[in-house]
This record gives structure tokens, sequence and C-alpha cells, in this order.
């Protein structure tokens, strides 16, 4: 028995079609008859064939790849935007090269050295930035790269986020209704522009109020420096009792600290709100009020700015999509 691999000519052959049927059949967006399409199957299913995918990508130009990057999966909120950005990317005819790259721009250089090997048509970066030289080295390679829940200075660069700076706003406002006189805030990294804009509408809703933040410490989106960043916070004579948290991940964190090692209620003595309505955030044991990013809405924009761009539209822009208060038993009642 012949090891030699079955061929595209093998498929047509069996199916009594031509090599350009075949063909058309495996490439996105070009069609055959159903009667042809039915032919073509069977027959791939009986000979085992599958196409070559880089191979195709050599004649064509095109691999039909886009290269997803994601910082961690420790936060809830990035598997499941990875999830769903690749089943709308299969959806529209794409494969998935999914890639781990640190949150600091220099280490994303050996994953752009892969995916110019792979020949991708295109990537997203998930939450993770890109340098101007690599961004560059993207253009010169006329791959467009799309920023998911993140986005960068200058205007080179597509970006699809929520509106940040109202999300902040909005839970500026919830712990203002709750009645809270000493606010709290535990920050993200504190040079991406999620962490900035958010911050930046927290503290203009307060100062409009004739507040300031009245605590604020570091979590870096991460658990176990949220849980520090709350024990240093409420290590306080005099404790806020209201909390606003970058995210629901280190929301959850600094709950955990709030109740069980300071043993204060929440809401009661401490108002909390997050920030990306994680599934678990409407567990009861957190019950967490928060500012849902609209992920489904983000998803669909973000692949819909990519393939405009794969398909030669070069206009660049940066959307932000309205995010909307999630009020759970967190935080006190708020007036009408």
């Amino acid at each position: 028995m012949s090891s030699r691999p079955v061929t595209s000519i093998d498929v047509a052959r069996k199916a009594g079609v031509s090599q350009s049927a075949v063909s058309r059949y495996y490439t996105p967006g070009a069609s055959v008859s159903k009667k042809m399409a039915e032919k073509i199957r069977v027959a791939a299913a009986e000979l085992g064939y599958h196409p070559n995918v880089l191979a195709r990508a050599m004649i064509t130009g095109k691999s039909r790849i886009i290269g997803l990057v994601v910082y961690y999966f420790e936060n809830q909120f990035y598997p499941e935007a990875v999830e769903k950005l690749s089943i709308a990317l299969q959806e529209n005819g794409y494969h998935v090269l999914l890639f781990m790259a640190s949150n600091t721009v220099g280490d994303v250089e050996p994953v752009i050295q892969e995916f110019l090997g792979y020949r991708v048509d295109g990537i997203i970066m998930v939450s993770v930035s890109l340098s101007s030289t690599l961004a560059e080295r993207c253009r010169e390679n006329n791959i467009p790269v799309v920023l998911f829940n993140r986005d960068q200075p200058g205007d080179s660069l597509r970006a699809v986020t929520s509106d940040n700076v109202e999300g902040g706003r909005i839970a500026a406002r919830l712990l203002l209704e709750s009645g809270c006189a000493r606010i709290g805030h535990i920050t993200g990294f504190g040079n991406t522009s999620t962490q900035v804009d958010r911050e930046a509408g927290f503290t203009e809703v307060l100062r409009a109020a004739g507040r300031e933040v009245y605590a604020r410490e570091d979590g870096n989106f991460h658990y176990s420096d949220a849980v520090e960043a709350a024990r240093r916070m409420f290590d306080a004579p005099e404790r806020p009792d209201g909390l606003f948290v970058s995210d629901d991940h280190m929301a959850m964190a600094a709950m955990d600290v709030i109740r069980h090692e300071f043993n204060l209620r929440i809401p009661e003595d401490v108002a909390v709100v997050g920030f990306d309505d994680i599934p678990q955030a409407a567990w009861p044991s957190f019950n967490l009020t928060t500012i849902r990013q609209p992920m489904n809405q983000m998803v669909s924009v973000a692949v819909s700015e990519l393939v405009e761009a794969i398909e030669g539209n070069e206009a660049i822009r940066k959307l932000r999509l309205p995010p909307r208060a999630v009020i759970r038993g967190s935080t006190r009642t708020p007036r009408a």
C-alpha cells in the first residue's frame, strides 16, 4: 500500500470532477453546486483527504489563518473572549493560531516572528500591546492588526474596546449613590489603556461631587496582588466604605479579604463595584455589582474590522462600545 499523501487530484479523479472544483470546494467564499460538493465530500472522506492549508497559502498568498495573541487566562474574561473570537473567525472561514505573550511589548517579538512564518492573514491582540516597531513590521508584511480590549496612543492600529472612561464614571456614580463617603480604588496595570481610562472616568465623577479617591492600591489585574492590595487598604483605623476594583477578578479577591480577614459585611460596611461582568460575578457567593463590557458586540465588531482590513479596507478606526451597570448585592440600592 502506498504511503503517498492523498492530493486534491486524487479526490478529483474519484469524485469525477476537475481539480479546480475540489480547490473551490475548500476555498472559503468560493462555491460549487450542491451535487458536486456532495461528490467531493464523499470522495475526500473515503480517501482521508485533508487540504494542506500552508501549501495553499504558498500558492494563493492567503493562509486563512488569524493569529490570536492573549496575555493570560487567570481572569475568566479572557477564556470567554478567546472562545467567542475563535468561533466568530471560524464562521468567517478562518483558522485560529493561538499564542500566549507577556503583557510587555518587548516580549511580543518572538510571537510576531512566528506569525510571519505562518503567513497569517491578520492578528488580534487580546489585551496585549504592540510596539511601534512591530506594528510597522506588520504593515510592511501587509498583516492587519486589531487590538481587542486594549488601545494605545497613535492612529496606526485598529482597536475595539468598551468605553472604559464611561465605565469608570458609572462605577463612581454607583458608589456615590450607595451613600459611600470614603471610596477606595484597586487598580490594574498602571500604564494600560483600560486602567488609565477607567480611573480617569472614576476620578472625574468623584471630583465633580467634591470627593477624592480615599485610598488607592495596585492590584495589577492579578488575584494574589489584589489580595495584598486589599489587605493594605483595609488595615487602617478608618477604612473605605466603598471600593471600585478595575476588574471582577480582582474584585472577588478583595471581597474575600474584606469578609474573611476583616470580618466586614458587603454591602453594609463596604460597597464593592467591579468591571467586566464575568460569569462568576453572578455567583451567589459574590453577587457582584459590576460594569458589563459588551463582549458579544466587541467580538463581532473586532472580527468585522479585521476581515474588512484583510479584504482591502485601509480605514483605521478606534471603536469604543458602551458598557452598562449590572446591579447586584454588593452595593446598596441606588437612588432612583
